[in-house]
């Protein structure tokens, strides 16, 4: 027995070796050596045992939106797997998207822009574009879709963007993009496709009339009593309009107050805190009463800037937008905001990450900016955080500047366009229940005074709320499109906007949960170990964060597998970047653009960082924009995450 005990200890292993999956490498894309191909996958996708049509079924649902890499190709399935080291089984190729990165694309809101239109093949955006008017050629087209006769077979524009409402916020569309043609830049022409898994099965009805908040978020600091006694009377005064109105339930107002960080003189009471939030004609009263009580700071803060992106954040988070919507903001201060990455801040956030934290609650700011003598230094700096944080996709700015050589002259100029802005508003409303709203092209007005400015603004992002909440009424979704191409930017204005192109969508990266949090904590921990050593010059924190960000656009899991891989290093960044049709920050820079930078500019690109991970902390915690597409484990599910949040 003895004799057998070895050969026979050896067949197990043998046995056991061969039942383990062995280690595979995906193909890699071509062209490339170290990039792999990857899919996309549809709604519907099933894995089957193998690459014949007779092949059981392996999985009957994959979930949609799985990236997977191909290892492997045969008639009309890919072997694919969701590992870079071991395939899952065999997929149709009709259900998938062949993905050669992780970019995608977002419709912009529609504020002053013409819904995107897809195009049947390159040759026909093309055409389009060397067209002798390329406004009349579309308006052609637009009218074709519109019209009730049977489009011919050869019609350029196979889909549209919905014409009269936006895409529901419900319907977790992706626009993966497959191909690019920078000849018209800066607009540039994709090649897409368009995957639609439909309206979330969760998604709640939406109400049958168009209610909007109105949130006040003002600067109680020292010098703003006047602004604080005139938010009150401008309230009073629109309550008492809207007492006469048959849709004086559709509105409601709240106020939300901030100063400065606490921690250097807790004297001064608070950061930011609600006064009182939304509140309906019937209940004017408790707002009224909460307002009245409200005081400035008696005691100054410790800079002249003001944590105001505290007020903002605060009334995103604590006021109770779920029955409005049309979500609107309004915020008044003298002074500029504590930026990224400022000890003081409470938010952390740079004007590009709140603006991007607004957006994804579907809330429109606009600034008000009184511009008193004692704040002359301070101006620019305000005005260009401020116009940051509010830029709209048009290029315009929601951003009003209020002359206050004294203060009576600011508080009337407050008045009047507060009162301007709230009242358009609520004339949108009156004409979305009438159904009388005027179309797009109706809103471009030029702006002389603040009044006029706070017209446009009501106007432009009203137009864009009420094609959201029809779109959410009606369900309307993207269109689903095998392949196509479109432009980043309005065509319609491609003439008269060369310069500055309207944008029509913008590029965002698909990850999970689970990714999203593995850049995160590697950004920490970079920070961490190279801030000292980078602003002196000595660190390699460049080829670090230039690593990192390629790989997060090309194939975000290789990341999260080595996230301290420098590709720099081992000659691999180039060929992650080449080919890629959009870049963030970091992608774009080069060495040369790197160690140019002063010791400030260095502290500002610390400060940009350290505000995006504010940011990650914040989509961590929106579970109301992760899409689950069933799976309970929260690190599978995902999140379009602009390109401008990466690093």
């Amino acid at each position: 027995m003895k004799r057998l005990q070895f050969p026979l200890i050896c067949l197990l292993a043998l046995l056991l070796f061969a039942s383990i999956p062995q280690a595979r490498t995906p193909l890699v894309q071509d062209g490339k050596k170290s990039v792999f191909q990857r899919v996309i996958t549809h709604p519907g996708a099933q894995l089957f045992t193998g690459p014949d049509q007779e092949a059981p079924v392996l999985r009957p649902s994959v979930k949609t939106f799985t990236a997977m890499y191909i290892y492997d190709r045969q008639g009309d399935r890919f072997e694919v797997g969701v590992s870079s080291s071991r395939a899952d089984g065999w997929i149709n190729a009709k259900d998938v998207t062949v993905w050669p990165q992780a970019i995608t694309m977002l419709f912009t809101d529609r504020t002053g822009r013409a819904p995107v239109l897809f195009f049947r093949d390159h040759a026909a955006i093309d055409a389009t574009c060397r067209a002798p008017s390329v406004k009349q050629t579309i308006a052609q087209y637009t009218a074709q879709l519109n019209g009730k006769a049977a489009l011919p077979p050869d019609f350029p524009v196979v889909a549209s963007e919905p014409q009269k409402t936006a895409v529901a916020e419900k319907n977790f569309y992706l626009l993966p993009v497959l191909n690019i043609d920078n000849q018209y830049s800066p607009l540039n022409l994709l090649e897409v496709a368009s995957i639609n898994p439909g309206i979330s099965p969760a998604a709640q009805t939406p109400p049958a009339q168009l209610r909007a908040g109105f949130a006040f978020v003002i600067d109680t600091t020292i010098s703003m009593k006047p602004y604080i006694d005139q938010t009150l009377s401008l309230i009073r005064s629109l309550y008492d309009q809207l007492e006469k109105s048959p849709y004086k339930e559709n509105m409601a107002f709240a106020v939300v107050a901030f100063r400065s960080d606490t921690r250097h003189n807790s004297q001064i009471g608070y950061t930011a805190k609600v006064i009182c939030d939304f509140k309906t004609v019937a209940q004017r009263k408790e707002l009224e009463t909460a307002l009245a009580s409200v005081e400035e700071a008696t005691v100054s803060t410790h800079a002249f800037n003001e944590d105001s992106f505290a007020g903002i954040k605060e009334a995103v988070d604590h006021l109770n937008w779920k029955d409005f919507g049309a979500r609107i903001m309004m915020m008044i201060s003298d002074a500029g905001p504590l930026g990224a990455g400022d000890p003081h801040s409470s938010t952390g956030m740079s004007p590009k990450a709140l603006a991007d934290y607004l957006r994804s609650h579907k809330i429109y700011l606009t600034a008000l900016h009184v511009k008193s003598p004692s704040g002359r230094k301070n101006h620019a700096y305000a005005a260009q955080n401020y116009m940051e944080l509010t830029r709209q996709s048009d290029n315009r700015a929601s951003y009003i500047p209020l002359d206050a050589t004294t203060p009576s002259k600011g508080a009337e100029a407050f008045d009047k366009t507060g009162r301007v802005l709230a009242n358009s508003y609520a004339a949108i409303l009156m004409a979305t229940a009438e159904k009388k709203l005027p179309g797009a092209k109706q809103l471009q007005n030029n702006s002389s005074t603040p009044e006029d400015e706070a017209r446009r603004i009501a106007e432009t992002t009203g137009y864009a709320m009420r094609l959201q909440f029809l779109g959410n009424q009606q369900k309307s979704m993207a269109p689903q499109v095998v392949r196509a191409w479109i432009a980043d930017a309005d065509l319609e204005k491609m003439e008269e906007n060369a310069g500055a192109p309207i944008l029509a969508a913008e590029p965002a990266v698909l990850l999970t949960k689970g990714q999203l949090s593995n850049l995160y904590r590697q950004l920490k921990l970079l920070l961490k170990s190279s801030e000292e050593a980078f602003l002196s010059g000595q660190d390699d924190l460049f080829g670090m964060l230039r690593s990192a960000a390629a790989q997060m656009s090309r194939d975000p899991q290789q990341f999260s597998l080595r996230p301290d891989q420098n590709l720099a290093q081992n000659g691999l960044l180039d060929e992650v970047l080449e080919g890629l049709p959009y870049k963030s920050t970091i992608s774009s820079m080069t060495q040369h653009d790197w160690e140019a930078m002063s010791t400030g500019e260095r502290d500002t690109f610390i400060r940009h960082i350290k505000g995006l991970l504010a940011r990650y902390e914040a989509y961590d915690k929106d579970a109301a924009n992760w899409e689950s597409f069933g799976s309970p484990n929260p690190n599978d599910w995902v999140y379009r995450v602009p390109l401008g949040m990466l690093p």
